[in-house]
């Protein structure tokens, strides 16, 4: 298999990640100086996220000024728990993959929303305070997704996060088998879905066909075990250094691409979620390096 350059995007979290473990939008510096970064850096694709302030085709013009093509973005909210929050959260739905359709794109992740005050951010990758009512409810959600983005001619890539109600492989599994594949494909996140424990590359194998992109997260295997044993909160983890810029951590990622069938034709976005290095400046361009090493 081998993906071409373009199909190697980026997500840069490392602007928004804040000193409390968490991120906020709000400490990015101007989307320009971002995509400049990006593209010095060797990396030819951005995560696709259009600003309030600009139409769809003015953020596909930036992009194009910048050397850069748009990928996958990423829908997400708090799991709706009622007819009113479940129309509010559709409604987004069809307005962001609407947004990914103008921008010749045929995938989005999907996923659901997490707070500080969430039960599996005091308790990550644990699949804390399960049910199986919930976790029906959750499927039946991301389903309704799926069948939204697919009016729109976008393919819904499911995405397991911690924090969320859907980021076992348990759960992963049961939400694959139980919604049919030509509505709900799957991104698997490979650092979240390996700090929950889950046999990452067995998944992809068993779900190959259905990958329609992926997220590219590297992480310290000996961080996770020990917040998991210990009872760190998401926020603790993080801040203890879990997070690193892919090939410098613990995830075997070669063997992890290989798993993926030859016909794959989709996205890797790469994801460092807090970098590991002094700015993330610095963080990006060791990202672009791993990037040019797969051309």
């Amino acid at each position: 298999m081998t993906i071409s350059p373009e199909k190697i995007a980026i997500n840069p979290l490392q602007w928004i990640a804040t000193d409390d473990g968490w991120i906020d939008p709000t400490l990015a510096p101007p989307l320009p100086e971002r995509l400049k970064v990006i593209k010095e850096s060797g990396i030819d694709s951005v995560h696709a996220e259009v600003p309030a302030d600009l139409t769809t085709a003015q953020y596909g013009q930036l992009l194009a000024d910048h050397g850069l093509l748009p990928a996958p973005g990423y829908i997400s909210g708090p799991l709706p728990m009622d007819e009113a929050s479940l129309r509010a959260h559709l409604e987004k739905t069809d307005r962001m993959s609407t947004q990914m359709a103008e921008l010749g794109l045929p995938t989005v992740f999907v996923a659901t929303g997490m707070n500080k005050q969430a039960p599996r951010v005091h308790r990550p990758a644990v699949g804390a305070d399960a049910t199986p009512e919930r976790l029906e409810r959750v499927r039946d959600v991301f389903a309704r997704m799926g069948e939204t983005t697919k009016a729109n001619g976008i393919t819904a890539a499911f995405h397991p996060h911690i924090g969320t109600w859907a980021e076992t492989e348990e759960e992963t599994r049961f939400i694959l088998d139980t919604v049919p594949a030509d509505v709900l494909s799957f991104g698997p996140d490979i650092g979240h879905l390996g700090w929950a424990g889950a046999d990452v590359i067995g998944l992809i194998r068993e779900y190959g066909e259905r990958v329609a992109a992926m997220h590219v997260k590297d992480f310290r295997a000996d961080v996770a075990e020990r917040g998991i044993a210990e009872g760190w909160t998401y926020q603790e983890t993080v801040l203890a250094g879990l997070w690193a810029e892919p090939g410098h951590a613990s995830v075997d990622i070669p063997a992890t691409l290989a798993a993926l069938p030859e016909s794959f034709d989709g996205w890797l976005v790469i994801e460092v979620d807090k970098g590991a290095q002094p700015t993330p400046e610095e963080s990006v361009r060791l990202c672009g390096e791993w990037a040019r090493q797969q051309h």
